[in-house]
């Protein structure tokens, strides 16, 4: 185990980028970690008196809004007494980021089998299962009118439900069916088919509104960009896997081949989804007791179970005129325009026009979506940088990526539609696919900014009025294809990058970054959580010590706009205190017999380090070391 432990060490400081280092905690020796925790496993189980029937913390200082005094280790399951439930190198909310990702790469990869399939049909010289030009497009589109449905309807599902379950459960139940495609494809000539990929969509319609559900108990203010964005690159990675791994199954193997594949593929990762993530870190048995308090502190929770929003109290009239809303909503069918574009017809672009084999195709039209993967990732974590130290507001850079990522990629789309040349067409569509991978730093996790309390909704809602994209464009484009399969392709990328254009300046005009006035709560939910020894004035900032040893992320001595990260009731990415209120290590109540002294306590003292004098004093609040003069020892 030494061996193991130096191992994590090196890698560690390998990835630092990944998991930043925590500061070291002395914890009371009385700490256990509940029920079957970690740190009970020496000494064998028993049952505890907290709630559930787990141990609770016994450390008595007020750590969190959500009162880690009462706070109390999940159960171990049966395979976590075996197998850890964590990845080697990373934090609890990485891995979760990590393993959406994944989910996502799959998801998306199932999509790209269907073109693959077709292609194989067509390579043989016949026509793919002796599909008229509707039944083909109703075949390609069937999976958006299911996805189209769920969308909203996924934003309650993922407040009223844990949301982690909801997402694991939508990806392996497509998966499942997925495994049925092939023998529906035979029967009834593509109507069953069109059924199954119905329910295939109606499940994975919750996907989105369950990542951002998950976001909602998981990301801190200042890295919900850098979250959120490698989560959602998965989808643009599973194109770049999908489109070659698909055209190699089918040339080799058969046009059936892709969709067992990545049946199973889902099944086995679901396994692992239900293994290392949890609904919050409160529920995460093996996350770290620093990384729980960071989080917890940093979301400014009220309560263990905030209460969520319902059809009743989403404030729909509002919503509805809110042209924020309405930027993103536009965005986001734009993008869905070019992203379904180049996943329904990419391979068949390359196919017609320039003579290339479908693996060919497969190969080479993987390498846009490869660039944008690593591009998205990159982005989220630039546009964090920019708004944490004060370079640019949250509204800039949202607009920013957003009108630079859609304007680039409208411009090399046009140099797609009148390249003569297979390079000059890949070069140009490599880099306006690349540079659109920006712009998922702008629309794409703005709703959290302008209304972090009902995110969830507003991205069913923006991504299902996307997902109609994904049911006009094979309409549009089949029978242009069909009629010129070689000749067409200038109206579908010049129409592409007029979409892009319009979504790049609806964008800049209507966008914003700031938290709107209907997405606040009732001011009899407004109660929050203060640190009673850490107060800010309008031109001092606190000295404190930081859980992490990224505390520039939490430190601005100026007042810098975050987008939604003032407190809201039950929002999860907002700071205890407001804006200028950072995290303080290891707060602590007040002594009940001394409450006279800290009516008259002057907290703009609070920005000097140190006290000054061991005594207590009128008007001075004492160290902790001076009430409880025994050291918390970690057991």
């Amino acid at each position: 185990m030494k061996g193991l432990e130096t191992f994590k060490e090196k890698a560690t400081g390998v990835f630092g980028g990944i998991k930043p280092k925590f500061e070291n905690f002395e914890i009371s020796k009385g700490y256990h970690g509940g029920l079957g925790g970690y740190e009970e496993m020496a000494v064998g189980e028993k049952e505890g008196d907290g709630p559930g029937g787990g141990i609770p913390y016994d450390d008595d200082r007020p750590d969190s809004p959500a009162s880690f005094d009462e706070i109390e280790r999940p159960p171990l399951r049966k395979i976590d007494k075996y197998c850890k439930a964590e990845c080697p190198c990373m934090s609890a909310r990485y891995t979760i980021a990590t393993m959406a990702c994944v989910g996502f790469m799959i998801a998306f990869g199932m999509r790209c089998n269907m073109s693959a399939a077709k292609l194989k049909g067509e390579h043989n010289g016949t026509v793919f299962m002796n599909w008229t030009v509707a039944v083909e497009s109703h075949v390609d589109s069937s999976f958006f009118w299911g996805y189209l449905v769920t969308q909203i309807p996924g934003g309650f599902i993922a407040s009223k439900f844990p949301a982690n379950k909801i997402f694991g459960l939508s990806i392996a139940s497509s998966a499942t069916l997925h495994l049925f495609v092939p023998f529906a494809m035979t029967l009834a000539h593509g109507h069953v088919v069109i059924c199954v990929r119905i329910l295939q969509g109606l499940f994975e319609g919750v996907t989105y509104p369950a990542c951002h559900g998950i976001w909602r108990f998981w990301a801190p203010p200042m890295e919900r960009s850098r979250l959120a964005t490698l989560a959602f690159s998965g989808s643009y990675a599973g194109v770049v896997v999908g489109l070659p791994l698909s055209g190699l199954l089918a040339d080799t193997i058969g046009y059936q081949a892709p969709f067992y594949a990545y049946g199973i593929f889902g099944i086995i990762w679901y396994m692992f989804w239900l293994w290392l993530c949890f609904e919050s870190p409160r529920k995460h048995p093996a996350i770290s007791l620093p990384e729980l308090k960071y989080i917890e502190k940093s979301l400014g929770e009220t309560s263990a179970q905030p209460t969520m929003p319902s059809l009743k109290t989403t404030p729909w009239n509002e919503m509805m005129r809110s042209m924020p809303v309405y930027a993103i909503i536009v965005a986001n069918f734009c993008r869905s325009w070019n992203f379904y574009l180049l996943v329904l017809f990419q391979s068949s672009f390359l196919k017609h026009k320039f003579g290339f084999k479908v693996e060919e195709a497969g190969f080479i039209g993987s390498l846009p979506h490869l660039i944008m993967t690593t591009i998205v990732p990159f982005g989220g974590m630039l546009a964090d940088h920019l708004r944490k130290n004060g370079i640019m507001s949250t509204t800039n850079v949202r607009k920013l990526f957003n009108c630079g990522g859609f304007g680039m990629e409208g411009v090399f789309f046009l140099f797609v539609a009148h390249a003569n040349t297979a390079t000059g067409a890949m070069f140009a569509l490599t880099c306006g696919v690349a540079f659109s991978g920006f712009a998922i730093s702008g629309y794409n996790v703005n709703h959290l900014d302008i209304a972090p309390r009902y995110a969830s909704i507003l991205m069913g809602l923006s991504n299902g009025i996307g997902t109609l994209a994904g049911i006009i464009v094979p309409y549009a484009l089949d029978g242009l294809i069909q009629k010129n399969p070689t000749g067409c392709w200038t109206t579908v990328f010049t129409l592409a990058a007029c979409v892009h254009l319009f979504g790049c300046t609806f964008y800049g005009i209507f966008a914003s970054g700031d938290l709107q006035p209907w997405a606040e709560p009732p001011p009899e939910e407004k109660q929050v959580w203060s640190p009673p020894m850490v107060a800010i004035t309008d031109d001092q900032q606190a000295a404190e010590t930081s859980f992490y040893t990224e505390q520039s992320q939490m430190q601005q001595a100026n007042t810098i706009n975050y987008g939604a990260t003032g407190h809201v009731a039950n929002n999860p990415f907002a700071m205890a205190g407001g804006l200028n209120t950072t995290i303080a290590e290891e707060s602590m109540q007040p002594d009940t017999t001394m409450t006279d002294n800290y009516s008259t306590y002057d907290y703009t003292q609070t920005a000097q380090t140190t006290l000054p004098q061991p005594q207590q004093q009128m008007g001075q609040m004492p160290s902790y070391e001076q009430q409880y003069p025994q050291p918390y020892q970690q057991q």
